[in-house]
């Protein structure tokens, strides 16, 4: 019968578990050895001695982590694995043998198993790997919880967090979705604005309506009247033929105006009369047409600063900012780190058709301590990089960029003076990295931001608002 390791005084006596682990293995001896081991470590250990008590347990608990032997008395591991897969899809398990080879290991993986261990084993490396294993499946679970959550309560698709900036976001959201306002949403390049403004949509009256995207900063200034309001035969030289305008395809949706700082004086007072009169003209028409469009614009800029500065329409800014969503940076959410990781493991994994991937917890570490000036984009970017370039199941810190986990950077120890804030301090810190990556790079920027993984606007952006003064390039690297 499956028993529980009674230890008084041990690590799951006196605090929270660590996590909860089920040992199926036939041998008496092993399974003595294994839950003494974990349960030291402040697991929560449940131990069977065949398939079927395996199951049974399995039927009437979940565990974190399933230790499983390849050869039971009623069935094998190989078997059994499908039949835990069955049940519990997202299930850990670690198989466990003393018939280790390369085939058993290659036919583990391929079945599902998250790891392979052979006996007899070194216990650090044991512990490790359930360590691992244990922190995907909390991370796993937690995403599909707080996914539910969010799909239960606002219907949110592919945004990710629960830390408390993103859950006041996810609240605002709730609360602006329904109604017909503009919203104005600002935050750094690769924080999510597309995302939120498809949640905004997804939510709202308009949501079996279209959602029409545009970049103000990719298209083209002469073209962007044109893909915004349409235009008829004729209207320019390469007009052959009258076309529809994006506010036409948008009607009774939403249109989402991203990067909107770069738009031109001329469209910007096109765009303020849309949002006042609900009318526009397709270029070189003369009939108006009716414009029943919702406007959610998004900036990476300081559009206040603009109007300052005489490069952006006063009365456009007020009309957008009648609600403004501030996203945060990911520095800011860094608790939000594991669960995007976990997410785009899963994400990227799929698309290569490659099995299910997982950070090491030593590869973890850097990831949350990283700093993200390409905020969430950088960080999928990473993920996607690592998951092509891994050769098995867990990626290590090999295959992080050097910038990341600090191969190769040297950058200097900041000392807080008395009375400087955290953003201050942060924002310091940000700046020495990016003028250490451009020193890397002989003042490099297209450079710089292949390496940091960003977009060139998106570091040209960084450099100005930190002031960052730009050397001439050296023609002599290193």
């Amino acid at each position: 019968m499956p028993r529980r390791f009674p230890s008084e005084g041990s690590p799951q006596n006196n605090g929270p578990s660590a996590g909860k682990i089920l040992i199926i293995d036939d041998e008496l001896a092993i399974r003595e050895s294994l839950e003494t081991l974990l349960t030291l470590e402040g697991y929560d250990v449940t131990v069977a001695g065949t398939a079927r008590e395996g199951m049974m347990q399995l039927g009437e608990r979940s565990f974190d982590v399933v230790l499983l032997d390849l050869a039971l008395p009623d069935k094998s591991g190989m078997d059994l694995l499908p039949e835990i897969r069955a049940m519990h899809p997202e299930q850990a398990v670690i198989m466990i043998t003393a018939y280790g080879t390369v085939e058993n290991a290659v036919s583990a993986m391929q079945s599902g198993a998250t790891n392979f261990i052979q006996k007899p084993w070194d216990n650090e490396k044991l512990l490790a790997d359930v360590r691992t294993a244990v922190a995907r499946q909390k991370a796993e679970e937690e995403n599909i919880q707080l996914k539910r959550a969010l799909k239960q309560r606002y219907n949110f698709e592919n945004i990710i967090g629960k830390s408390e900036p993103m859950l006041k976001i996810f609240d605002l959201v709730a609360q602006v979705a329904p109604s017909r306002s503009t919203v104005l949403l600002q935050g750094e390049s690769g924080t999510g604005k597309e995302l939120i403004a498809k949640a905004i949509h997804l939510n709202s009256p308009r949501r079996d309506k279209p959602f029409v995207p545009v970049n103000s900063g990719s298209t083209p200034p002469d073209l962007l009247e044109s893909t915004l309001f349409g235009h008829v035969k004729g209207a320019f030289t390469s007009a052959v033929a009258s076309k529809k305008g994006l506010f036409e395809v948008a009607d009774r949706g939403t249109l989402f105006l991203d990067e909107i700082g770069t738009m031109g004086m001329d469209t910007q007072a096109k765009i303020l009369r849309v949002l006042q009169d609900k009318k526009f003209m397709h270029l070189g028409g003369v009939q108006e047409i009716q414009a029943d469009v919702r406007i959610i614009a998004a900036t990476n800029v300081d559009l206040r600063q603009m109007v300052r500065e005489g490069k952006f329409r006063e009365d456009l800014f007020y009309r957008l900012n009648v609600i403004t969503l501030d996203l945060p940076p990911l520095r800011q959410r860094r608790e939000d780190i594991p669960l995007l990781v976990d997410h785009f493991l899963g994400k990227y994994s799929e698309e290569n058709d490659l099995p299910r991937r997982q950070m090491s917890t030593e590869a973890l570490r850097p990831l949350v301590t990283y700093s993200w000036p390409g905020n969430v984009r950088e960080l999928e970017n990473t993920i996607e990089r690592a998951v092509v370039l891994s050769s098995d199941s867990s990626i290590g810190m090999d295959l992080l960029p050097d910038h990341i986990v600090g191969r190769g950077t040297s950058v200097p120890r900041l000392e807080a003076a008395a009375g400087t804030t955290l953003f201050g301090i942060m924002e310091d810190c940000e700046r020495r990295i990016i003028v250490d990556m451009l020193e890397k790079c002989g003042w490099n920027q297209t450079e710089a931001a292949e390496r940091f993984h960003v977009p060139l606007s998106t570091l040209n952006q960084k450099i100005k608002r930190l002031a960052i003064e730009i050397k001439k390039k050296n023609n002599h690297r290193e």
